[in-house]
């Protein structure tokens, strides 16, 4: 006990927000109270299930020295876990804290997606009169693998994301956290709130039909403010039984209470989502 491990990670954004250039670090804390010397260190991530003392979901042993390499991990399945060995000897002192690379990919291509939630409780009260203004989440979502440069387990830890300015600065965008994420899979890290995009929701009618049966209007309005056209993706959790009676836009059903419409807002415009359903709880 005493010696732990985290990962972080460093996103830096192309012009269009189509790409990123990852890197990943690994930062080693030894309060073990003993130094490492020439130790081979591997790396243990995923979600260890502990009796005794405190949780720990990532822990860092340090190993007899093998044989030298060149610095960076090497990546095995391991149990229900992952395993990640540097391969070079290397000393970890006593209260020391190290930070040594775990990943450099470039060019990985990623989507931003602006996202309008809603929330279950909206069905199921009347509305007060007027306009219920809501943000608009802005999140970029990116595939785990190999065409895609990345393709390696990647362990939990802070992912921050920056964007080089008119004069080639380096800016802070966002950042957010990101779960132990298995090869071949997607991630999304939501990067902060729409500036130029707004979004308000009215509800335009309520009726309750009988017990426990309802018929739900919703109109959302989204403007568009930036100066290119866009899409937004209005994504309503729809509780209980229900079913669409009508709509001004196509959905696509994510689950059986999550439906998602996908709305093309043109430059300085607005354009409006109307729909209606009937639910029963």
């Amino acid at each position: 006990s005493g010696i732990n491990w985290k990962a972080d990670y460093v996103a830096v954004l192309n012009k269009l927000d189509t790409m990123t250039d990852l890197t990943g670090w690994v930062t080693i804390d030894n309060r073990s109270g003993a130094t490492y010397q020439n130790a081979l260190l591997k790396l243990v991530a995923g979600d260890i299930h502990r009796v005794q003392g405190e949780m720990r979901t990532d822990y860092a042993r340090p190993m007899a020295a093998a044989k030298e390499a060149s610095p960076q991990f090497k990546e095995e399945s391991f149990f229900e876990y992952h395993l990640y060995t540097l391969d070079r000897r290397t000393t970890i002192k006593d209260n020391q804290t190290k930070q040594m690379t775990l990943l450099d990919a470039n060019r990985v291509p990623l989507k931003k997606l602006f996202i309008f939630t809603g929330s279950p409780q909206y069905y199921y009260h009347q509305m007060s009169q007027g306009t219920n203004k809501q943000k608009i989440g802005v999140f970029l979502e990116l595939e785990n693998t190999k065409k895609n440069n990345l393709g390696m387990p990647l362990p939990k830890g802070t992912i921050r994301v920056y964007k080089e300015d008119k004069d080639g600065s380096l800016q802070f965008v966002g950042e957010d956290r990101i779960d132990h994420t298995p090869k071949d899979e997607k991630f999304k890290i939501k990067i902060g709130e729409a500036f130029d995009v707004v979004g308000e929701r009215i509800q335009t009618d309520y009726k309750r039909l009988g017990p426990n049966l309802f018929e739900v209007a919703f109109e959302v309005s989204l403007r568009n403010h930036k100066k290119e056209d866009m899409k937004v993706l209005v994504e309503e959790p729809i509780p209980g039984d229900w079913e669409m009676l009508s709509r001004t836009h196509p959905y696509e059903k994510l689950s059986a209470h999550l439906i998602r419409f996908e709305v093309p807002v043109a430059k300085d415009k607005e354009e409006k989502v109307k729909y209606r359903i009937r639910f029963r709880y």
